[in-house]
């Protein structure tokens, strides 16, 4: 499934928990990036549509393009967003939101997609696929990123009153 939305839910998730530490935006253009090999293959009908992006190796590989390009990428979209608050991106950030974006990438596709081979060339085994169902993978990411948003909202009042107080 290109370009998922539902894998946002663990980002946001995540961003909530490490507000300064993580880029949702370098996060979400990983999610992109992983999955510009899958589009690819649907559009040309020619090779697989879980392959090398969607290994470990792959990944890892592709979290160098997510963080070097998504770093100005989302910054240009923070801008135009208006929220210039939030700028610039640190590159630890970004590098935090490409490394999680990538692993946790594979490691949700690797839950619901048959085909996914995550330790190739290693390995041509898949243990994860079938742990969980199609259904609850996506109320898993739909729940984690209203918690995520409940919990981000939360702690940004919090700091908006410290701020005011102090």
């Amino acid at each position: 499934m290109p370009f998922t939305p539902l894998h946002m839910g663990p980002g946001i998730l995540l961003k909530s928990l490490l507000p300064t530490s993580l880029s949702l935006m370098v996060f979400g253009w990983a999610q992109i990036v992983m999955d510009l090999q899958p589009l690819v293959a649907l559009l040309t009908g020619r090779g697989e549509l879980h392959g090398f992006s969607h290994t470990l190796i792959g990944a890892s590989l592709l979290t160098l393009v997510a963080a070097l390009s998504g770093k100005y990428l989302g910054e240009l979209g923070l801008y135009l967003l208006g929220l210039r608050n939030q700028l610039p991106i640190r590159w630890r950030a970004a590098w935090v939101g490409a490394v999680i974006g990538t692993a946790s990438h594979v490691l949700l596709d690797s839950l619901v997609h048959a085909d996914i081979q995550p330790l190739a060339p290693f390995s041509t085994a898949n243990g994860l696929f079938g742990l969980v169902s199609w259904e609850a993978m996506e109320w898993l990411c739909l729940a984690s990123g209203a918690l995520g948003g409940i919990l981000y909202l939360a702690g940004a009042r919090r700091l908006s009153r410290r701020q005011r107080q102090g």
